[in-house]
């Protein structure tokens, strides 16, 4: 099985080759083309800025490659982001492959930091991605932005009000969160796409 990390000019891609390897996993990180599509299963992590990762994406065509694999494939953090159909971050079209936009945290009171950053619960699990996951499991946050509560969602977490922490839809998977700094729950969450 190949296992395979594309290289986008993202932040903090590093950490999840490390949490891979923990799990017995030698991932490939790589922006080639051909060994993306070949691969057997793809992950798409990284902090970064969603308009500078885009225009890297097209510039690359990397974001048509995204849209047209057909195994499945896991977005983290800004990965997520990515997947969805518009960031208020920028103002940038994204790739569409969830028909959501990406919204800003609004602070309501003054206690309501932005970016949310830190440990919240999981809610309303569904799916594979989720096996063996309880409902109010912790993982790790560090963002400004969130995707709505949407027909594709697999998990809420609730910050400011809820939010869409996890996606699902056909071969593609998503998290808001960073299960590579998540600790047992996260580890969990990786084995489970590793098993799709």
């Amino acid at each position: 099985m190949q296992y395979v990390i594309i290289d986008y000019n993202a932040g903090n891609i590093y950490s999840v080759v490390h949490a891979l390897k923990r799990l017995g996993i030698d991932p490939l990180v790589t922006a080639d083309k051909e060994l993306i599509r070949r691969a057997d299963k793809v992950i798409f992590p990284g902090q970064g800025e969603a308009t500078q990762t885009m225009k890297y994406l097209k510039s690359q065509h990397l974001d048509e490659l995204i849209i047209n694999l057909q195994q499945p494939v896991l977005g983290i953090c800004i990965g997520m982001q990515l997947m969805c159909r518009h960031s208020e971050e920028g103002d940038v079209d994204c790739l569409g492959i969830f028909d959501v936009d990406v919204k800003r945290f609004q602070p309501q009171k003054h206690e309501d930091k932005v970016p949310h950053i830190g440990w919240n619960t999981l809610t309303d699990l569904k799916g594979d991605l989720y096996k063996g996951i309880n409902n109010g499991e912790f993982v790790y946050f560090v963002h400004s932005y969130y995707v709505p509560e949407n027909t594709n969602s697999i998990a809420t977490t609730n910050y400011i009000h809820p939010f869409c922490a996890s996606l699902q839809k056909h071969n593609f998977y998503a998290t808001q969160f960073h299960p590579e700094k998540s600790g047992a729950a996260g580890e969990k969450i990786l084995q489970n796409f590793i098993e799709l």
